[in-house]
């Protein structure tokens, strides 16, 4: 059967610079399940904001760097950061607002955040039934006791020079494209060597694990729509569902199937 067109609704937020704006409380919720697929401009806040999904994938874009939200890889976005973003339908987005001056930033720039069970049950508390004054505060310092960076972040940076741009465009709008280092080097009429070496300089990786990150970026998106892993596999370059398996759970810490099931 053949599906419609997807549709996509795009809104637009001022950007706005950081500091202390009125809040009923040092750490406020949001959630939204979208129906369709939503883009926001490139915006900013006036608190720090914690990005993550109780299901599905969404993206934030900040300058070059690209990172992938799922319900286990979150992302720590500091006040008055300007950042674009983007949400497949049927995603539910969550959102936790930190009051500026309430806490410092975890970090000065965008970072991954784990979301463990626990960091997840206490910001549901959070946004859960009223809670009397001492038990928010409570959890609330909970929150930021266990709120720190992870080394484990969906996280691509996408190259801007010249030479690399019809790399960058041919894989990011065909991620299972099955050129190799060598037949982009023959094809750009350069060295192997001359693109790797732009590679690092652009991007602090390889080629390879460029491409790997391109392509878990894009699995997550399909699965998040209910695709089957197998046909995943195939859309993302991968000659088979295990192979798939073994190069998504390196990027990512989970293997398709327990992704699909959060």
């Amino acid at each position: 059967m053949t599906k419609g067109p997807r549709t996509l609704e795009t809104r637009t937020l001022p950007a706005l610079a950081a500091g202390p704006v009125e809040m009923p409380f040092a750490i406020m919720s949001w959630s939204e399940v979208f129906a369709r697929d939503i883009a926001w401009n490139e915006h900013s806040h006036p608190f720090h904001e914690l990005l993550w999904n109780e299901r599905g994938a969404s993206t934030a874009v900040v300058g070059p760097r690209v990172w992938t939200i799922t319900p286990t890889a979150g992302l720590w976005m500091p006040a008055g950061t300007l950042h674009s973003g983007s949400a497949s339908a049927g995603t539910r987005c969550r959102a936790n607002f930190f009051g500026f001056g309430t806490m410092s930033s975890i970090s000065a720039a965008p970072v991954g955040v784990e979301i463990t069970p626990l960091l997840r049950l206490l910001l549901e508390r959070l946004a859960g039934a009223e809670l009397s004054a001492d038990s928010r505060t409570v959890t609330e310092a909970m929150v930021l006791d266990v709120l720190t960076p992870s080394s484990r972040e969906l996280h691509l940076r996408m190259p801007a020079s010249d030479l690399l741009r019809p790399i960058v465009d041919a894989v990011r709008d065909h991620p299972g494209d099955q050129r190799t280092l060598a037949d982009w080097a023959s094809r750009l009429g350069v060295s192997a060597r001359t693109i790797t070496r732009a590679f690092n300089a652009e991007t602090g990786t390889s080629f390879a694990r460029w491409v790997a990150a391109v392509r878990a970026q894009h699995a997550v998106a399909l699965l998040s729509r209910g695709l089957e892993i197998d046909v995943v596999a195939e859309e993302v370059g991968y000659r088979s569902a295990s192979a798939f398996g073994a190069a998504f759970r390196r990027t990512t810490g989970l293997t398709p199937g327990a992704f699909r099931a959060r």
